[in-house]
């Protein structure tokens, strides 16, 4: 609805800035954390199933992996520190530092004031995708989930099994807390396995039909002991339908893992930042 000004080219001819150099991160030697994996025994499995979501926990030091079976599917993923699930997932942040999509070598930071690694992506099979022609890519955290709020705003419908629904339920009945309790510590999520992006000409948010197929996994190493939520999208594989019971779904496996860790490795810890804000 504006005229572009006599110098609208040069203005958007301006290279870009990394705000956040991923160089300047302390090294997740991934190569450590593999070797001690390769040594870990699995303690405990949970399988999720299509249209819900199920709670798992993993010790500090630990790892958990997500197992796409029997068809392809995404899935949503919470996390919280287990000893206090006010420190959770941060996906804002985690996209400011990585990325839109996350991958191998890649963390899971906390809010603030902790602002600390929650978990180090230490495999992911898809990891070869990189980003398609259409700007798609796996794993991201630009998508907050599907919700019924939204679901009521764009369709005035109801519909009870979509991921911020079944996250809520998963995590009311592993705490043994009211549901609107457990709501609130609900929040934006790790779309694993999801193909999204935004579209070049309008920059909206779109997802396609993921490229995961039954066998494939990402595999996290636990920088603190971890309550995890995971829900099988009511979406299948994303490429048409969302938030319904339309599209075909799966079940995703979540496969929960404890060792001995790298040696020289501690739980991560908080951000020393006293939080004084300029405050004497």
């Amino acid at each position: 609805m504006t005229d572009a000004p006599p110098d609208a080219d040069a203005r958007r001819a301006i290279p870009p800035v990394i705000v956040y150099p991923p160089e300047a991160l302390p090294d997740p030697r991934i190569g450590d954390r593999l070797a001690a994996f390769d040594t870990y025994e699995k303690t405990a499995e949970v399988l999720v199933p299509p249209r819900d979501a199920r709670c798992f926990r993993v010790p500090a030091g630990g790892a958990f992996r997500i197992t796409s079976v029997e068809a392809p599917q995404v899935g949503d993923l919470n996390l919280w520190n287990a000893d206090d699930i006010s420190e959770r997932f941060f996906s804002g942040k985690t996209r400011a530092i990585h990325g839109t999509h996350v991958t191998t070598g890649d963390r899971l930071w906390t809010v603030l004031p902790h602002m600390r690694p929650m978990a180090t992506i230490i495999e992911d099979t898809l990891d070869w995708y990189g980003f398609d022609e259409f700007g798609g890519g796996i794993h991201d955290v630009i998508g907050t989930r599907c919700d019924p709020y939204t679901g009521r705003l764009l369709s005035g419908d109801d519909y009870h099994y979509c991921c911020h629904s079944n996250l809520t339920r998963a995590l009311a009945a592993e705490l043994d807390m009211p549901l609107a309790e457990a709501e609130r510590h609900v929040h934006d999520v790790l779309n694993v396995f999801m193909c999204t992006g935004f579209t070049r000409d309008t920059g909206q948010y779109f997802m396609k039909a993921s490229p995961v197929r039954p066998g494939d996994q990402i595999t996290f190493f636990a920088e603190l002991p971890l309550l995890g939520a995971l829900s099988a999208c009511p979406g299948g594989d994303c490429g048409a339908d969302h938030s319904s019971d339309v599209a075909r779904c799966a079940p995703l496996l979540v496969e929960v893992f404890e060792g001995t860790p790298p040696e020289g490795w501690a739980p991560s810890e908080r951000s020393p930042y006293p939080g004084t804000h300029g405050v004497v």
